[in-house]
């Protein structure tokens, strides 16, 4: 058998760009983000240069979780189009060299799904999912204690129902979980992969991969309790290895939502005959400080090379604070417990950061995720309390402000109503938002479009080989990287006074100017020929 050629190993160094459909573009005026409007910004989203989308779910949905809560996998939701138009999307794509993945949530459904509105009319659907008695004198407590996986949120994990029984939900109570020890469960979700393999996607991210086996006696949660009733649980390895067989068939990836503390256990997510690649949350939360990035790329390389698997690398998501404000802040790191309103931030500082980091990222060994907006610079919008209409706001009782500030409807045109997006749209635009327009970043050369744009179009030379860190001053990090036509190097200063940089034969680009003696100012970055 020969060696694989790149195309097969496309995943490997690819930029996928995510694509939250409700905010990207809205094509039919209704103020949502829609099918119609991406197909629109195909030609923007090649001249951008990523290999790939990935589009959060598109599916049915009541939209209580952002479309999570999925009520039909195999029709697109109305707001959003038909099912022959994401066909004409991802066919469209391809022509400009542009593959696509969707998003798949095994965790749960919606409570509009058939399944779950058979159960609940008592039918034998029931089975599918964790129905229990309840406990106490009357059935009155929940089953267990499970605490919920929205952080933050004392909500229960378990919803009553007028017979007396319980059902259990992770998230919301809009989204039940599955009963994956059920074949039927498993039978579905691979008939779900072949129907979008069938359509020609090239890929299927997974979400809350580590969450879908439950300890079949649903025990009280204890701290530390290995194996954990509900998540990393070993039955899921059976899982990914059948649906390992159904990609393999059509030369299809996974990459799973897999949020791990103990790496030699999220390793064996990606063995050869599982999942292709998994998100890197470790970079993604790291804090601006050049020893805890180190780190965190050591042991993100560290793990993945024993299985021969790619880093991924990722500074934003649909979940998490804009790069640009979450740098601009005292605590640049990023962790759900600690999300607050009126947070101060300096968002000049946190662009000059959040053009540093977009050159380091792009420079690692692997493949990366990249988030709508955040080739604009978008920074992180704060949303009126009475137009949140994310749930984890309501569901910690007001005081965490939801993830709806980095979900805010992109501008396009500076001067067309709602920035170019279309109709008013579904969440506020702050004011000025216009400023950060595709349309004013594409003629200024110093735009962090511009840089991305760059940064895109030289980054496939440092292909897919190894990282090899060089001597550097505290504070300062660089290494070298074998490219196409002689050694690259990435130097990103991250201390207090301007750095030297080392011995290169050219500058090929930098996320701001060197200072007038030619050193490497704080807080920027530069990529060089050797």
């Amino acid at each position: 058998m020969g060696q694989p050629t790149h195309a097969q190993n496309w995943w490997r160094s690819a930029v996928i760009y995510q694509v939250y459909v409700r905010s990207f573009a809205d094509g039919d005026g209704d103020g949502t983000g829609d099918l119609a409007g991406v197909r629109a910004k195909l030609p923007y989203l090649a001249e951008l240069g990523v290999d790939a989308l990935w589009f959060n779910p598109w599916y049915l949905s009541p939209m209580k979780d952002g479309g999570y809560d999925v009520a039909d996998y195999r029709v697109i939701d109305p707001a959003f189009g038909t099912l022959a138009e994401a066909e004409k999307l991802i066919a469209e794509a391809k022509e400009l060299g542009i593959r696509t993945l969707v998003d798949i949530v095994p965790n749960h459904v919606s409570d509009q799904h058939p399944w779950f509105r058979a159960a609940l009319a008592g039918g034998p659907e029931r089975e599918l999912f964790h129905f229990r008695p309840g406990r106490g004198e009357h059935g009155e407590l929940p089953p267990n204690d499970w605490p919920s996986q929205f952080a933050g949120s004392a909500e229960p994990v378990w919803t009553r129902l007028p017979d007396g029984t319980w059902y259990l939900h992770l998230f919301t109570p809009e989204q039940p979980d599955l009963n994956w020890a059920h074949p039927a469960v498993r039978q579905e979700h691979e008939e779900i992969l072949r129907f979008w393999f069938e359509r020609g996607v090239a890929g299927v991210r997974i979400d809350s991969a580590a969450l879908l086996a439950k300890d079949p006696d649903l025990p009280d949660f204890v701290e530390g309790r290995d194996p954990h009733p509900y998540v990393d649980r070993d039955e899921l390895h059976d899982i990914y290895r059948s649906w390992r067989t159904v990609a393999d068939a059509y030369d299809g990836i996974f990459v799973g939502e897999v949020w791990l503390p103990d790496t030699e256990r999220f390793a064996r997510y990606l063995r050869p005959d599982e999942l292709h690649t998994a998100f890197n949350f470790s970079f993604l939360s790291c804090p601006w400080d050049a020893g805890r990035l180190r780190t965190s790329i050591d042991e993100t390389l560290a793990e993945h090379a024993p299985i021969g698997a790619p880093a991924t690398w990722v500074l934003c998501n649909h979940d998490v604070t804009r790069t640009v404000t979450r740098y601009g802040r005292v605590d640049t790191g990023f962790d759900f417990a600690t999300k607050a309103f009126g947070t101060p931030t300096d968002l000049a500082l946190g662009t000059r950061r959040a053009r540093a980091g977009a050159l380091l990222s792009l420079a690692l060994p692997g493949a990366v995720y990249l988030y709508q907006g955040e080739e604009l610079g978008l920074p992180e919008a704060e949303i009126p309390r009475d137009r949140i209409q994310d749930p984890m706001h309501f569901r910690s009782g007001g005081t965490d402000p939801g993830r709806d500030g980095c979900r805010v409807p992109l501008p396009w045109t500076a001067d067309a109503p709602y920035a170019g997006f279309g109709g008013e749209p579904w969440l506020p635009q702050p004011s000025g938002w216009s400023a950060y327009a595709a349309d004013l970043q594409a003629a200024d050369p110093g735009s962090m479009l511009s840089l991305y744009r760059a940064a895109l179009t030289i980054r496939p030379e440092f292909g897919d080989g190894p990282l090899t860190w060089l001597p550097a001053p505290e504070g300062v990090l660089a290494f070298a990287r074998p490219g196409q036509e002689g050694r690259l190097l990435c130097v990103v200063n991250l201390a207090d006074a301007p750095a030297d940089l080392p011995a290169h034969s050219r500058l090929l680009l930098g996320s701001g100017p060197l200072d007038p003696q030619g050193r490497l100012p704080k807080d920027t970055a530069v990529w060089l020929r050797g």
